[in-house]
């Protein structure tokens, strides 16, 4: 199982955007008609061979609009894994009373998100593709759109390797997506994933429980906190803070 892709949640769509894909180096791939079904409008840019999402609410009554007042402004959303059979994981959380609130089921690609109030507070989607491998860097992956391959850049941001849990309990946290996910927990309350880890930290920023952080290894950590300072981003070493998510810059 990978850490395929990972969706932040914005007020201000094309600014976050603009900002995302200016300090790291990206371009956009895709901009997702479907999304609106969930009363959103969206932007996907690959880094490497995985994704990071934005997406923003463009009517009133949205879980993502209420997500935003409940954590007080932009920030981590989702956490989207891929794995070999999403239908058979799916069935595997649902025997643990995780609920399901949105099932894709097509052809091309299988997803589940899981109720927030199920996995300790984080959106959580586990995908696959029919006939596709998740330990193929060109794999398929239908939220990009069919011509990401085109889009990926690798002069400044050439992965997405971690993402950052934040709750009041990390421990139990872990234990918690340990137990989802059927993957031990490591050293320094992290799950290990193909491509990188998941971490359990202690909520701090008095945001509360949620995504809190992203790992990005860069091929130029100091080109993208140059632009980060030029476009008046918060930094604090080698994390920025970018759509209201802390970005860790990994040489």
């Amino acid at each position: 199982m990978r850490l395929r892709q990972i969706c932040l949640v914005a007020h201000d769509l094309e600014e976050n955007a603009d900002d995302l894909t200016g300090v790291l180096g990206l371009s956009v791939a895709y901009r997702d008609p479907g999304v609106g079904r969930y009363g959103l409008a969206n932007v996907v840019t690959p880094v490497g061979r995985d994704f990071l999402e934005i997406v923003s609410p463009i009517r009133a009554g949205t879980s993502a609009g209420r997500y935003l007042e409940g954590r007080g402004g932009d920030g981590g959303y989702m956490v989207i894994l891929q794995g070999d059979d999403a239908v058979a994981d799916r069935a595997r959380l649902q025997a643990l009373s995780v609920r399901a609130v949105d099932v894709i089921d097509r052809p091309d690609y299988q997803a589940t998100h899981f109720h927030p109030r199920d996995t300790g507070g984080i959106l959580l989607s586990i995908d696959s593709v029919p006939g596709g491998d998740w330990r193929d860097d060109d794999c398929d992956w239908a939220p990009a759109g069919p011509e990401w391959r085109a889009h990926r850049r690798g002069d400044v941001s050439r992965a997405l390797v971690g993402a950052e849990l934040q709750s009041d309990d990390p421990d139990g946290f872990a234990s918690l997506w340990s137990r989802l996910l059927g993957h031990p927990v490591g050293a320094e309350r992290t799950i290990a994933l193909s491509n990188g880890v998941l971490r359990f930290v202690a909520a701090t920023d008095g945001r509360g429980k949620g995504l809190g952080g992203i790992d990005v290894r860069v091929a130029d950590q100091a080109a993208a906190l140059a632009e980060a300072a030029r476009r008046g981003l918060p930094i604090d070493g080698d994390r920025v803070v970018i759509c209201g998510t802390r970005v860790r810059l990994l040489s």
